[in-house]
């Protein structure tokens, strides 16, 4: 999970997005993006199909399956 939290990192701060925003952007509660991005927890299957619709990216590019 550590190319998940990596990626999710770069992708937020790419966009200049604090955790907050992601949040609010995504639904997404503020600490479960923490515990990804500190690789506390691991990403839900829903939660990442939204993750990677929001960045315009693939899932398994998230997961570091492509590049």
């Amino acid at each position: 999970m550590k190319i998940f939290a990596e990626r999710l990192k770069e992708l937020r701060n790419e966009k200049g997005l604090s955790i907050k925003d992601l949040s609010t952007e995504t639904q997404i509660g503020v600490a479960s993006i923490c515990r990804w991005e500190n690789c506390k927890a691991d990403v839900k299957g829903s939660q990442l199909v939204v993750l990677a619709k929001y960045f315009d990216v693939t899932a398994d590019y998230l997961l570091g399956l492509e590049d």
